[in-house]
């Protein structure tokens, strides 16, 4: 759990745990759904370009657009932020990092959960997936695309020990 820097610091390892893989395909999808409407944005510049006569490079941008767009979001992003995404539940605390390009690493201490919930939308249900949601008084933290036995697990581990930390007070 915890090793030691060139420095002599203290440092933690990164947590282990891993989400669904699944979770590639739902985000997957949902970034299909976003990239739709840059599609038919294109689509009007085309009909625009032929009606209106304008330029035709304003077409020409808007396809490079959604092109580099689809790439980015439906194929790159969801690999990577599966990859990047990790969490660890101590007796303590609550380890979660996450990220793409700037990987954040937050660390909840127990006493600190107020609620935790898991939510489903219409995507993770047909993957059979899952989110984990831990609100403190300051934020919400969000472990996404568990299974969902496992986020119901999760959730009811983090709510006790949440509460023998509440105890310990």
């Amino acid at each position: 759990m915890i090793g030691t820097s060139k420095g002599g610091k203290l440092m933690r390892n990164p947590p282990v745990h891993m989400i669904a893989k699944d979770a590639v395909k739902a985000w997957k999808i949902t970034a299909i759904f976003y990239v739709s409407l840059i599609w038919l944005a294109t689509i009007v510049s085309f009909v625009l370009c032929i009606m209106c006569h304008m330029p035709f490079w304003i077409f020409c941008l808007a396809l490079l657009i959604s092109g580099l767009s689809t790439y980015i979001f439906v194929f790159l992003l969801p690999h990577i932020r599966w990859r990047r995404f990790r969490y660890e539940i101590f007796e303590q605390e609550i380890y979660i990092q996450y990220g793409v390009l700037i990987v954040t690493r937050i660390l909840v201490p127990m006493i600190r959960v107020q609620h935790v919930d898991t939510k489903q939308g219409p995507i993770l249900k047909k993957f059979k997936l899952a989110s984990v949601t831990i609100s403190t008084a300051a934020t919400t933290h969000e472990i996404p695309a568990l299974l969902e036995d496992d986020a119901s697990n999760l959730r009811d581990r983090i709510s006790v020990l949440a509460r023998v930390g509440e105890d310990d007070v």
